[in-house]
């Protein structure tokens, strides 16, 4: 439950810390869980039409070897700056808040960050 709870924790502050990025228009989810919401069951209220969280785009999880948490981010970008500095800086702003929100937990492990850019948004389709 704990560990639950933790990786829960760190993909939304890792997924908080993608979206602050200049350049980044979005996250998306895998194509797993993109499936899966489209085979749920169709809801009448207005929350169906909803996107993912966030979140959903960025998977946490402990290494197999035990060395540490594993963060994946997939973004989406925007085509201002080049796609490689932004991913970089994607990197880098995860990575620092991953590592200070394990600190502030007790939890002083390495955080090994992969960033997968699904693709560079024109202007008209970030809007």
């Amino acid at each position: 439950m704990v560990t639950t709870f933790r990786t829960t924790a760190l993909t939304e502050v890792a997924a908080e810390a993608a979206l602050a990025v200049p350049g980044v228009a979005g996250l998306q989810p895998r194509l797993a869980q993109r499936l899966a919401a489209a085979a749920a069951p169709t809801r009448t209220d207005t929350t169906s039409h909803r996107a993912p969280p966030p979140e959903a785009a960025v998977r946490a999880d402990r290494a197999p070897d035990g060395s540490g948490w594993r963060i994946e981010v997939r973004c989406v970008l925007t085509e201002d700056r080049r796609a490689l500095d932004i991913a970089q800086d994607v990197h880098d702003r995860v990575a620092f808040a991953a590592a200070s929100h394990l600190t502030a937990l007790g939890d002083v492990e390495r955080v090994t960050v992969e960033v997968t850019v699904t693709r560079i948004a024109g202007r008209r389709d970030v809007a």
